[in-house]
């Protein structure tokens, strides 16, 4: 049974116990980086995450999937926290740096595509904004919803993903998200960021 959802998410506190706890970054060197934007949005007491839909690209080993809005690092990019910044307004037109506050880090993640290692190391960054901005996906994005956090923290879209690997028939845990399922590594960081939701509590 999964702990219960906290009555009140208080930003602040997510805020100050991002800032305080030492979570896993991976060293220089690691492979190449990537970072996505986890963005919140408070609604009345609770707060709705903002999901991508990834298009249909030859070549992208994570086309179709349910994801986070990022990229790769370029060499223009001072930190990873702007990489994040970045890939967000490119992708959906949401100036972080104009419309929205970064809380924080989750644990770095090495980033898995068709269940193998591709040799890349992804930053989970934590920002929140305080009213529902316009977005507007270019082509590398099929649709940006906002999704309820609650329903997603306390089990109620809990589901599984069917994935043959290798010859294996494995079934994995998702978040069912409208018709869509939430899985592999967004679904790991969404976790991540619900351990951090109740420890800030």
């Amino acid at each position: 049974m999964k702990p219960p959802v906290p009555a009140l998410v208080s930003l602040p506190s997510l805020r100050a116990h991002l800032a305080s706890r030492s979570g896993f970054v991976a060293a220089e060197g690691a492979g190449r980086r990537a970072a996505v934007a986890l963005v919140l949005l408070p609604r009345h007491e609770t707060l709705d995450i903002l999901l991508i839909r990834r298009a249909e690209r030859a070549g992208d080993l994570w086309s179709g999937h349910m994801a986070l809005p990022g990229g790769r690092q370029e060499p223009g990019d001072a930190t990873l926290a702007d990489t994040a910044i970045r890939e967000t307004l490119e992708e959906v037109g949401l100036d972080l740096r104009a419309e929205g506050e970064l809380l924080g880090r989750l644990d770095d993640l090495p980033a898995t595509g068709r269940g193998k290692a591709v040799g890349m190391v992804v930053s989970p960054w934590v920002f929140a904004v305080e009213r529902e901005p316009r977005l507007t996906p270019n082509d590398e994005v099929d649709e940006a919803i906002w999704a309820p956090l609650a329903a997603m923290i306390d089990g109620s879209t809990d589901t599984t993903m069917d994935y043959r690997y290798e010859g294996d028939d494995l079934t994995l845990p998702g978040y069912l998200v409208g018709e869509r399922v939430v899985w592999g590594m967004t679904h790991r960081m969404l976790g991540f960021l619900f351990d951090a939701i109740r420890a800030s509590t």
